[in-house]
């Protein structure tokens, strides 16, 4: 069974920026765009555990603060050349309500 969790409204979210969810399981960054979709990733980087709810998000991407690593917010994965990935999570925004679900890739 796949349970959506409503996390906020989206304006609670800036614009190329993030905030940060906690679960029992570990943080989950959640990222909004420019063009406001809306995207989630656990919040580490799969270079050396980076925090990247603070960093830049960019297009659609967010680059790590500790090593500048690019993520790609629809996959988690790290873009070449470098390697790795971040959990993803589903999310929806309905009403200008988002929700989360918690079941990860």
């Amino acid at each position: 069974m796949s349970d959506w969790i409503e996390i906020g409204s989206l304006d609670e979210i800036p614009r190329q920026g993030a905030r940060v969810v906690k679960t029992g399981s570990g943080n989950i960054g959640i990222f909004r765009t420019l063009d406001d979709e809306v995207f989630a990733l656990r919040d580490h980087c799969p270079h050396k555990g980076g925090p990247l709810s603070q960093g830049i998000v960019h297009g659609a991407r967010v680059t790590c603060p500790l090593h500048n690593w690019n993520i790609e917010l629809a996959t988690g994965q790290a873009v070449a050349p470098d390697e790795g990935c971040a959990a993803r999570f589903e999310t929806k925004v309905e009403g200008g309500t988002v929700y989360l679900q918690l079941s990860g890739d």
